[in-house]
């Protein structure tokens, strides 16, 4: 993908010290990954809301309508998933929006809870969205594996993909740290991107400085749990108090948050009006202090929004 904006410069660690978090920054950007490519910082996700339980329901004539307005009002960057049910519906989209294809950003996601065939699963979701190509593909979870080589096995069918061409970027989600170290132990290319719940009441502790030193990024979903999900709680005040500074919602506080820190956020709305003001992120910028406070009074609380049965109530890896 071709940007007109610069690239955040993540600072990733030599001879295995922990990498510096990359600057923060006023501007909308991209992010720079360690092969090279760029991903854009705020992106639309088609699960959550968009999802369709029944995947041989009939096409949802209004998701498509919803996807194209959200490519309209500046959306480049689509977040689908095969567990999703709705890649035909997020492909129809991308041709009815009329957007030429090189200068979208797409993601997509091979289950992360059966075991299946990758590259059958790659072709069928390539099919679905009417694309010869995807800009990001990711396994969606490492709960199909019994078995550190499980996961092996399956990243090196990644590898293989990527090395097709036919996606430019290969990563994981919901990976935590053992599952990482897993794979890195025999990977050939490392792991650009780890998609992962993360907010305020969620910041998985040794995970984001362990990216870092790997030159992994890092990408968040979820990042207005605090803001709307998980209210009240101890920083309800604080994202009123900054909303009401930089003249914005608590919303748009949450998604600076989170892209101060160098991590793409991803949102979804069927509302075009809170999906235009979600981009005012683009207008301001948290200082360092308030970035920090906000992490502090996070801690405060701790809440999950996603896969809670995988999960100890307490867990907070």
């Amino acid at each position: 993908m071709n940007s007109s904006t610069s690239a955040y410069q993540t600072s990733h660690a030599e001879d295995g010290n922990e990498g510096a978090a990359p600057k923060q920054t006023s501007q909308l950007q991209t992010l720079k990954l360690n092969d090279g490519n760029e991903i854009p910082m705020l992106g639309y996700g088609l699960g959550t809301a968009r999802y369709k339980s029944d995947k041989n329901a009939p096409v949802d004539k209004e998701l498509i309508k919803t996807v194209v307005m959200a490519i309209k009002a500046g959306y480049y960057h689509l977040d689908g998933a095969e567990v999703y049910g709705n890649e035909a519906e997020m492909g129809q989209a991308i041709k009815d929006s009329g957007v030429p294809r090189e200068k979208l950003y797409i993601t997509t996601k091979i289950s992360g809870t059966e075991q299946k065939d990758t590259f059958e699963a790659f072709e069928i979701s390539l099919k679905k969205l009417q694309l010869d190509y995807v800009d990001q593909y990711l396994i969606h979870a490492p709960f199909f594996a019994t078995s550190p080589e499980d996961l092996q096995k399956k990243w090196a069918d990644m590898e293989a993909i990527h090395a097709s061409g036919k996606a430019k970027t290969i990563g994981v989600s919901n990976f935590l740290v053992p599952d990482l170290e897993a794979i890195l132990k025999t990977a050939k290319v490392v792991p650009a991107i780890n998609q992962i719940e993360y907010h305020p009441y969620l910041p998985h502790g040794p995970l984001l400085p362990f990216h870092r030193k790997h030159g992994i990024a890092t990408a968040a979903y979820g990042p207005l749990t605090a803001a709307v999900k998980a209210k009240p709680g101890p920083l309800d005040s604080t994202y009123e108090h900054l909303a009401r500074k930089y003249g914005v919602t608590p919303g748009e506080i949450a998604l600076r948050w989170v892209i101060d820190q160098g991590v793409v956020a991803l949102t979804t709305s069927a509302n075009e009006d809170r999906l235009k003001a979600y981009q005012k992120v683009a207008q301001f910028k948290l200082t360092p202090k308030e970035v920090e406070e906000i992490g502090e009074v996070g801690k405060g609380k701790h809440y999950r929004g996603f896969w809670n049965d995988k999960f100890a109530a307490d867990d907070r890896s």
